[in-house]
């Protein structure tokens, strides 16, 4: 057990770099950006913390894991302890270690961040996720394996065959005092995304019989078509869904709700219903030319690219443009994946196009930084107004205009306003829309119940619960486009509310 050391001491230690791949080697890959703490860099890391009487990390925290302590137990060495406390708090930690935005939640509360570097909070969540996935989930699945995948015989049991997990295998598996008073009612939960999932295993948790209902024909909703394997790689996304399936959550694919089942046939079958269901429709920038051979909508890149292994094509099915100079726009996390995987894709020139200042990109700084290095370029203050094609309506330029800052607009922040007489053309031949989604009407429209507001997404009370009794939601569905740790927030204080719910 590595030795205790005083405050000073602690003081004196520099925060840990995360090791990478060199950007000349990773923009010819689809491996991992990030290569994870070795044991003496966790150690190193984890020793900064200064064990706060008051963290207020985790009031920074969306999910609410008991930092300090997990990172106690990790730098004494005592790292199946540590896994348990995480998994306690946190369903998914191997994916929040990867692309939860720390840097504004608890590390931006961090007292190191006062004067110098913040504890690295996600590198250190990282470590222990991953030092569980092969030192206590190898018990059942290898990793990435699809032993046993999800279900695609689709139907709304009336009585769903019970599942005894192995209480011993997982935390998660574990049964809280709730089961009893839970008498195994049914949950049935749209969507396997981060908001679904992390319901579904804190139900798990507590006695519930939980189904999740899923579209697509994989689990992980937006973990899987969203995010690129160099951010966050499918056998992690795969082996925590695992995890949910030993402690009895059952999954369902191919089962769209509003066309399979509507919501008032769930309710007749189970007891409470969550939707999380996230927000897949794309906006456009309804431009002329936006209906050109070579515009994508970022979901519709990314998802051939990340769900359907487009860039191993034709030794896959699905086939994407390979553009020579692709240009996306947008600046959240969702433009960086895609300009940064159209970098991988081949692409000479790569660049992002967006309307307002570099401060004021949404997406984090380190998919910024790491862009850069990539060679991307970034056009901040940018505008497209028509998208240029040739006679065989096939594109070849972005026609864009200069912009400057104008009145605030209704989230404070300046509206951007075109500058006359700016115009130019960015030559391209692939362009890809990452300016938003909104949620998919389908669903609701079988459900008139529902209340929506002005922007289409579902409206819910403080406890999370819709305009109709039993059916909860969260997420994207109800934020609109937010971040992964957000929606497993929402999602976890969902299934404390159907608990709650069912046995008030």
């Amino acid at each position: 057990m590595p030795d205790r050391l005083s405050t000073k001491q602690r003081l004196q230690i520099h925060r840990q770099k995360m090791p990478e791949q060199d950007p000349s080697v990773r923009t010819a890959n689809f491996h991992e950006v990030n290569l994870g703490f070795s044991e003496q860099l966790a150690l190193l890391e984890a020793q900064r913390c200064l064990q706060c009487k008051d963290p207020r990390c985790v009031k920074g925290c969306p999910v609410g894991v008991n930092i300090p302590r997990f990172i106690r137990l990790l730098s004494e060495g005592r790292m199946a302890e540590a896994a348990q406390s995480l998994l306690c708090d946190n369903a998914l930690p191997g994916i929040t270690g990867r692309v939860c935005p720390q840097e504004i939640q608890c590390e931006s509360e961090c007292i190191r961040a006062n004067k110098g570097q913040p504890v690295g909070i996600g590198y250190l969540e990282r470590y222990v996720a991953d030092w569980a996935r092969t030192h206590l989930d190898h018990h059942h699945h290898d990793a990435g394996a699809e032993s046993n995948p999800p279900s695609t015989q689709h139907q709304v049991p009336a009585s769903p065959p019970t599942v005894t997990p192995d209480a011993s295998a997982h935390p998660i598996t574990s049964r809280s005092a709730a089961s009893t008073a839970a008498g195994r009612k049914r949950v049935a939960i749209v969507g396997s995304g981060p908001a679904g999932l992390t319901a579904a295993g804190e139900l798990a948790r507590r006695g519930y019989e939980v189904t999740i209902y899923e579209a697509l024909h994989k689990p992980g909703g937006v973990l899987v078509y969203g995010i690129p394997e160099f951010r966050l790689p499918k056998a992690i996304v795969a082996q925590e869904v695992q995890r949910l399936e030993a402690a009895g959550v059952r999954i369902e694919c191919n089962v769209i709700i509003g066309r399979t089942f509507t919501i008032p046939e769930l309710l007749e079958r189970f007891h409470a219903v969550f939707i999380a269901n996230g927000a897949g429709l794309p906006i456009f920038m309804n431009v002329p030319g936006e209906n050109l051979k070579g515009v994508y909508s970022a979901n519709e890149y990314l998802t051939r690219v990340n769900l359907m292994a487009a860039y191993q094509f034709p030794k896959t099915d699905t086939p994407v443009l390979h553009g020579q100079r692709v240009a996306v726009v947008g600046g959240g996390n969702v433009a960086m994946d895609a300009v940064r995987t159209a970098r991988r894709l081949g692409a000479r020139e790569s660049m992002i196009v967006y309307r307002r200042t570099r401060n004021e990109l949404p997406a984090r700084a380190e998919e910024v930084h790491h862009a850069e290095e990539e060679g991307v370029r970034f056009h901040f203050q940018t505008a497209p107004s028509k998208v240029i094609g040739n006679s065989e309506n096939w594109v070849t330029g972005l026609e864009c205009i200069r912009m400057k800052p104008g009145a605030p607009d209704e989230s404070g922040r300046a509206r951007p306003e075109p500058i006359p007489g700016s115009e130019f053309t960015l030559p391209c031949d692939i362009v890809v829309v990452a300016i938003g989604t909104r949620a998919n009407p389908l669903l609701t429209s079988t459900c008139p119940d529902l209340k929506l507001n002005r922007r289409g997404n579902l409206v819910v009370d403080e406890n999370g619960m819709t305009s109709v009794p039993g059916v909860f939601a969260g997420g994207d569905i109800v934020r609109g486009s937010a971040t992964v740790i957000l929606a497993m927030g929402d999602g976890k204080r969902a299934a404390q509310s159907i608990d709650r719910y069912l046995n008030g």
